[in-house]
């Protein structure tokens, strides 16, 4: 079964969108590998450290489904500039507070927590944005091309910068982040959009009633329902293997830190690989069929890496499981943009993202314990059996698979000019 999809038109909007994209994920790579470098600096204490990265969780938990209905009430390109141009500023003046040796523990926390809750709403208001950009059948080429150009930015070019920036100082990556948010904002601000045309809200309607709008909206779709419940599944599987990845490596395999640096890039080898396979396996099979396959090749994957005490196991496991999780990823966004009524595309993006959060640090609980009491290599397994429920969640949405147009609401956005 095809998807009759078609190709993403560069020029315009869309081409202006991915550079934004690509150049913010560039700086964001830089930040969020230097963070927990320069917390080590600062402190020797273990649970410290882990709250920095923490702190990049926790507002999503708070506020994403918040920031899901306000991008649904704006003007999506005004709210992203306006927010990446707040973030850049946060990040330019915490980089000249490393320079000037004021970077403390609770500066740190600060700076995550606020960057986090301001992407609550940019990541809810681009993903809404994108079918104002390009037409609806082009919207699985364009997510393809987006996160695959996020994640070379990200994975193969940014953090491996890191060292080198540090050795010009410690603001060094910082402030190179600040820049491209600044870059990001410009570009975002420039996009020919008009405002979405939307139908007055009912009097006395509030946030919180809207939040329940979207909340229903997706559970009322077998489809997207099944996805949602399938994604929360895979985020704790792999919360629970990453979170204790390094122990699978360094103590289970004894293959070390250049064990753990090579699985690392597998995965991001295998990323940019599936974001080349997204779009030619849903043509092949459907949307949610290409997440049936993307699944069950993953739990393939997991019982290789938990059951063949190899570092080959490891590397070509991780390949797979980040070839697959792209091919998801992809198709995923995809589905929910092409199904979403279009005044509640942000609410349901907040949803989705908002239990794809939580299931991470569950899950890294969850393999912290597995570990403990099953072995080093038990979070894998965990994880494999996870993603089989995932599968098994998903096959009695697999033969109606997804119309090319969703059917439209009474607000319809204009198309933006090319």
């Amino acid at each position: 079964m095809t998807t009759g999809e078609a190709t993403p038109v560069w020029r315009g909007g869309f081409g202006r969108l991915w550079t934004a994209a690509v150049v913010s994920r560039f700086g964001d790579a830089l930040r969020t590998s230097a963070l927990p470098l320069l917390a080590a600096r600062l402190t020797d204490a273990p649970l410290a450290i882990a709250s920095v990265t923490a702190c990049g969780y926790v507002p999503w938990l708070l506020f994403g489904l918040l920031g899901g209905a306000v991008a649904d009430r704006v003007d999506q390109r005004r709210a992203m500039w306006a927010v990446d141009t707040v973030r850049g500023l946060l990040v330019a003046a915490f980089a000249l507070a490393v320079a000037l040796g004021h970077a403390s523990i609770p500066l740190l926390l600060l700076l995550a927590f606020a960057l986090t809750t301001l992407q609550t709403l940019f990541d809810n208001a681009s993903t809404a944005l994108l079918p104002s950009l390009v037409d609806r059948q082009a919207l699985g080429g364009a997510n393809a091309r987006l996160m695959t150009g996020q994640q070379i930015a990200g994975g193969l070019l940014g953090a491996p910068l890191v060292p080198l920036l540090l050795t010009a100082g410690a603001f060094m990556p910082f402030a190179a982040d600040a820049s491209t948010y600044l870059a990001a904002a410009a570009l975002v601000a420039s996009l020919r959009t008009r405002p979405p045309e939307r139908a007055p809200r009912p009097a006395g309607s509030t946030l919180r009633t809207e939040i329940g709008e979207g909340l229903r909206a997706l559970w009322q779709d077998r489809a997207l329902r099944a996805t949602c419940v399938a994604t929360l599944l895979c985020n704790i599987g792999m919360g629970a293997l990453i979170a204790t990845l390094v122990l699978h490596v360094t103590r289970w395999l004894h293959a070390g830190t250049a064990g753990y640096a090579a699985a690392m890039t597998a995965y991001s080898a295998g990323s940019i690989t599936g974001g080349f396979l997204a779009q030619r396996i849903a043509r092949r099979t459907g949307r949610v069929r290409a997440l049936l396959v993307a699944g069950t090749v993953q739990t393939s994957a997991l019982l290789l890496i938990g059951t063949v005490r190899h570092l080959g196991a490891l590397v070509a496991g991780m390949l797979l499981l980040g070839a697959m999780n792209m091919v998801w990823n992809v198709n995923q966004v995809t589905l929910m943009q092409q199904r979403a009524p279009e005044s509640m595309t942000g609410r349901i993006a907040s949803a989705f993202r908002t239990s794809s959060t939580s299931g991470a640090p569950l899950g890294a609980l969850l393999g912290g314990a597995v570990a403990a009491a099953y072995g080093l290599n038990g979070p894998a397994l965990l994880a494999a059996a996870l993603f089989g429920l995932a599968v098994t969640s998903l096959i009695p949405v697999r033969k109606p698979d997804v119309p090319v147009v969703a059917p439209r609401d009474n607000a319809t956005a204009g198309r933006a000019p090319s």
